[in-house]
């Protein structure tokens, strides 16, 4: 079978298929058109309507005589001479109010039944990060412990697997204290550690 080559080949010539979104081209910026003369309309229709209501509130205001208004002044102006202290004599004393609330609380006594918030402490900790088969393993991590600053200690337990050796520090009074002590193994790469309760 011969080999056929495509490079060469001419390409045949493709019938141009019509973009489908090309038409609504048109129609948006027909309507883009259309919709700037509403606003346009719009806004001329507001700015009429804003400019006849300022004329009616112009024409609807009651109109006040010149004259009047300077004769009021000066009634104001002779009135204000007129000594400060008749009218503080005239007007009564604004009473003060006295508010009990502040005397309340400084008095008030709350008793409290202190049994029901007593926190029953569980009992010591201990944190127990390794166990191992061997006791060169245990004391190597009880060495590594000890240069982070904490005194361990390695148990000998008989299990239903063998023999195990367990590193573990505590007592520790808090669950508080295990925690920032494990904390800090855990930035001495001493991982896996877990607290318990002391037996």
């Amino acid at each position: 079978m011969a080999h056929k080559d495509y490079v060469t080949r001419n390409p045949r010539a493709k019938k141009k298929q019509r973009n489908p979104y090309k038409g609504k081209k048109n129609s948006k910026q027909a309507k883009t058109q259309g919709n700037a003369k509403v606003y346009l309309g719009l806004i001329v229709v507001v700015i009429v309507g804003f400019g006849y209501g300022l004329k009616l509130l112009k024409d609807n205001a009651p109109e006040v005589d010149t004259a009047q208004t300077t004769s009021t002044a000066n009634d104001v102006a002779q009135s204000s001479s007129a000594p400060v202290e008749d009218v503080a004599d005239q007007i009564a004393p604004v009473p003060q109010e006295r508010f009990e609330y502040p005397e309340e609380l400084t008095n008030k006594n709350v008793e409290v039944d202190e049994s029901i918030y007593d926190v029953k402490q569980k009992g010591p900790y201990q944190m127990q990060c390794g166990s191992f088969r061997s006791k060169s393993q245990a004391d190597q991590l009880k060495a590594t412990i000890a240069f982070a600053g904490y005194a361990s200690e390695v148990r000998r337990t008989q299990g239903k697997n063998g023999v195990w050796y367990k590193v573990v520090l505590g007592p520790f009074e808090r669950k508080r204290m295990a925690e920032k002590a494990k904390h800090t193994l855990k930035s001495n790469k001493v991982n896996y550690c877990q607290i318990w309760l002391w037996t």
